[in-house]
């Protein structure tokens, strides 16, 4: 419902046709957004980043805010999650501790993805690498399990969906994924959204791939904020006055109200974004997205 949105918007603004692509590989949508074989394309800051180091034409067209209509609290977050009846493994006084994923098995989304990959394994080099055992891991440890290594096993979602259920059908210990994607799939039934601690439900009426595990729950056992994913355009295959129409109008009001956009709660409408207070979609520069490039640094 969303997608078809989005391409009728973009469809208003420049009087041409839309033609759209639906991946879950990022390597695909990184090649293709550089290359200029998609104009287009919504991505996590990093996947962003790895196609603009591969040319540098592509651009920012704009982010969606937090609730404050702001690029302050423009954020979604990274979590680390644990099927639920496990998570007293990683219990730590009031809290949870990362200490006991060492040598479990780990579902990543992707190594290109932001907040499935790059900041989770930042989060967990920085804790493990302050030990004796660990000093001096990278994240091409992190790529691989087995003897000698921090996981016995690693796994890759190919998406943050595929992450999560990786996790929630027993194929791993402990997934990565983001908030946002598993918004469609999930409810928080305890403690308070996007925290650690807080418990997730798969729905009952959950898509594919979560309808063989409805019911099923995860704790999310570390949260970590992530600067919202950009929407790009390859400046080389998309023509400035086009820029310019799709930029005025999906930062006005007329697109921050629209329901099948920022979906306000309670509404039956499936999008990517809440509609909690003054969410709107706003104009980015390349430079908002250093701190996410400096964790390759």
């Amino acid at each position: 419902m969303a997608r078809e949105e989005y391409a009728r918007l973009i469809e208003q603004a420049t009087g041409k046709q839309v033609e759209q692509k639906l991946t879950t590989d990022y390597a695909i949508a990184i090649e293709s957004i550089a290359n200029g074989t998609a104009q287009i394309c919504f991505m996590g800051a990093q996947g962003y980043i790895e196609a603009k180091n591969e040319n540098d034409a592509v651009l920012p067209l704009f982010v969606n805010s937090g609730a404050s209509g702001t690029l302050d609290d423009a954020l979604y977050y990274s979590f680390l999650a644990v099927r639920k009846g496990e998570e007293s493994e990683y219990a730590s006084g009031d809290g949870y501790s990362i200490d006991n994923i060492a040598g479990k098995t780990i579902s990543f989304v992707s190594n290109s993805s932001t907040s499935g990959f790059k900041v989770p394994t930042s989060s967990i080099i920085s804790h493990f690498g302050q030990t004796e055992e660990w000093a001096g891991l990278t994240e091409d440890d992190l790529i691989e399990g087995g003897d000698g290594m921090l996981f016995s096993q690693v796994l890759f979602g190919g998406s943050h969906q595929g992450s999560a259920y990786n996790l929630m059908s027993g194929n791993a210990d402990v997934a990565a994924f983001c908030d946002t994607e598993i918004v469609p799939y999930a409810t928080c039934t305890e403690g308070e959204a996007n925290t650690a601690g807080s418990v997730y439900r798969i729905n009952d009426d959950a898509n594919a791939p979560f309808d063989t595990v409805t019911g099923e729950e995860f704790v999310v056992i570390q949260s970590t904020p992530v600067l919202n994913g950009p929407f790009v355009y390859n400046s080389e295959a998309l023509d400035p006055n086009d820029v310019q129409a799709i930029q005025d109008l999906f930062t006005s009001d007329e697109v921050a109200n629209n329901e099948l956009i920022f979906v306000p709660e309670g509404s039956d409408n499936v999008g990517m974004f809440e509609k909690t207070a003054d969410e709107q979609f706003v104009l980015v520069e390349d430079s908002w997205f250093d701190p996410i490039r400096n964790l390759s640094e």
